[in-house]
């Protein structure tokens, strides 16, 4: 009616809305342009190989694990890929005939000449444009806290620069149609949805709840302290971690009036971070392989990068603070929290609203509670006979193939605590509504995973840390070189939402060029100097993972934590942010004086 004054929140929201809307068009509209009138930039990711001889004279080397064999090795002058050539095509705006190639270079090492292999793949990227894709997306996230629709707009954006006008076909069905995002499905909608459905259907988590209240938990600072003494427990890191611990402490949290924003903390800064200071598990294997510089006789061997990798352990600074914050923050000792982390704390202990207003939890409320057939009585067993095999699986099958399977391990724990249920009395239709209600539970946290995965590839595709890797390569003094690593990896793992990813883009630059900074400016040891940058690229590409809005253990983290995924990126980023500039700090000082 007029003279009414409209409420404030309401013309809040739309400008918002509009704000969104406005600036979706607008990055259509760039994408567009772009992808049609400015040529690509090509460069060459060049990676020295370890190669090795197998029979026959067969040569290979080992990546993630399995060996990869070299087919049609030439001399790196001749190669299409070479530097110069490649120079040219950019001047002629025109594309390489090939995009990877296995070469050879006779270099000089101790006196005597020597073939050195790499291996070069053609990259290409459009600039700051490059970044476009994992911008709008973040940007979105953060104005209408919908991560679908951000996330799609970044898909779409990033798919009309590519010039993939058939998103549907070209880009959605691509993504989807892969292993990664049938493992998602069945691991993450069908497994841990159906089993966290079971637990909630036979009572089997409150009893946890029950047990660890009588016995262990004692108010709010014991509950977060077995939430981040299982962080510690699990230090799979990454999935494994966030899922267990998330599922495993949620009843406790939430019976103790622990908001939702602290637990989701807890869970996500225990995983990624401890994995790399526990790091008995797939790291040190995978990231071996990324490391590997000619002529280095202390990554010369395989061995040699792993015992280099634990070499690093104590220069990992931010997984060190980051884990002794969530301990302080435990403890009710935590030095700095931000206003919102404060404001949840305050909310969740005064009035028992785990959730902020306007909060879109993660975990449906399908999952919220127990609902126990009637009848039927829970027993605590059938929380931990499926936990424990959960865990035995996933850790028997590392230590025998060198990495959980986690398909295996949650396949066989859903299929135990399905059959203790029917063995104890429950129907058969129960168990199913169970299991039905759990898949609704974390639908929209596996839609997220699923689309993360999608623009995680086409910012990869558009070229972005490329860009920032050619961009910020070389320009800094070695004492600052760290530091360097360290933005340089926490802009791409934010953007693309994946620390791993992130290595694979960033040490094939940063150990070439510590060694060489090393050496040019005469440090005294350049393998510690070495070992600061690898522990930089480590703990940047992990920060900014962490606090990344479209990155898998963020999602898990809220998922089973019951969070908002915004309401959890936004109150994690404060206390992860200090923990940054700590490490920052520190192996700028370190460098400088020890270096």
């Amino acid at each position: 009616m007029a003279g009414i004054p409209a409420d404030p929140r309401t013309l809040t929201s739309v400008f918002k809305k509009t704000k969104s809307f406005g600036l979706f068009l607008l990055a259509l509209v760039v994408s567009f342009v772009v992808g049609m009138y400015v040529p690509p930039t090509w460069t060459v990711e060049k990676v020295t190989l370890d190669v090795q001889e197998a029979e026959g004279d067969r040569l290979y080397y080992i990546y993630r694990g399995n060996p990869r064999y070299l087919e049609d090795v030439i001399s790196y002058q001749d190669a299409h890929l070479n530097p110069e050539k490649i120079r040219a095509l950019n001047a002629a705006k025109q594309s390489p005939g090939v995009q990877e190639e296995f070469v050879y270079q006779i270099e000089e090492k101790d006196g005597r000449s020597q073939k050195v292999y790499y291996h070069l793949t053609a990259k290409c990227h459009w600039g700051f444009w490059s970044l476009l894709p994992a911008l709008v997306a973040v940007l979105l996230c953060w104005l209408t806290r919908e991560p679908v629709t951000a996330l799609l707009a970044g898909i779409m954006a990033g798919a009309i620069l590519l010039g993939k006008y058939n998103i549907t076909g070209d880009v959605l069905v691509t993504s989807l149609a892969t292993k990664s995002a049938a493992t998602i499905l069945i691991l993450y909608l069908w497994l841990l949805g159906g089993l966290m459905g079971i637990w909630s259907r036979t009572g089997a988590a409150q009893a946890f709840a029950d047990l660890m209240t009588r016995r262990v938990v004692r108010g709010p600072k014991t509950a977060r302290l077995v939430a981040w003494s299982l962080g510690i427990i699990f230090f799979q890191g990454g999935t494994v971690s966030t899922v267990l611990v998330g599922t495993s402490v949620k009843p406790i949290a939430d019976k103790e009036k622990i908001s939702h924003e602290e637990l989701s903390y807890i869970v996500d800064s225990t995983a990624s971070p401890i994995a790399s200071q526990l790091a008995f598990n797939a790291w040190p294997s995978y990231i071996q392989a990324f490391i590997f510089v000619a002529g280095v006789s202390f990554l010369a061997t395989e061995t040699d990068r792993i015992i280099f990798f634990f070499k690093s352990v104590p220069l990992c600074f931010y997984a060190i603070f980051a884990v002794l914050g969530t301990f302080l923050l435990s403890i009710d000792k935590t030095p700095f929290l931000g206003k919102r982390m404060q404001a949840a704390i305050k909310r969740a202990r005064e009035t028992g609203q785990l959730d902020a207003d306007g909060a879109d939890p993660l975990s449906a409320k399908e999952l919220q509670g127990s609902n126990v057939p009637e009848g039927y009585r829970p027993h605590v067993l059938e929380f931990f006979i499926p936990l424990f095999t959960l865990i035995g699986i996933a850790i028997g099958t590392f230590i025998i193939e060198g990495s959980p399977n986690v398909l295996w391990a949650f396949g066989f724990a859903l299929l135990i605590a399905a059959g203790m249920a029917l063995a104890r009395g429950m129907s058969l239709k129960d168990l199913m509504m169970g299991f039905q209600d759990g898949i609704k539970g974390v639908v929209l946290g596996s839609v997220i995973l699923l689309l993360a995965i999608t623009i995680g590839g086409i910012s990869k595709e558009a070229g972005g840390g490329i860009y920032l890797v050619e961009r910020l390569g070389s320009h800094i003094p070695y004492w600052a070189l760290p530091v360097m690593f360290q933005m340089l990896t926490i802009i791409i793992a934010f953007s693309t939402g994946t620390s791993w990813g992130t290595y694979a883009v960033a040490f094939p630059l940063a150990m070439p060029l510590a060694w060489a900074v090393a050496n040019a400016q005469g440090l005294a040891n350049p393998e510690f100097f070495m070992t600061i940058c690898f522990a930089a690229v480590m703990d940047g590409s992990v920060y900014g993972d962490q606090c990344s809005p479209i990155s898998d253990t963020t999602i898990l983290s809220s998922m089973c934590t019951g969070c908002d995924l915004m309401d959890h990126v936004k109150t994690q980023i404060p206390q992860a942010s200090i923990a940054a500039g700590l490490a920052a700090i520190c192996w700028t000082l370190v460098t400088f004086f020890a270096a």
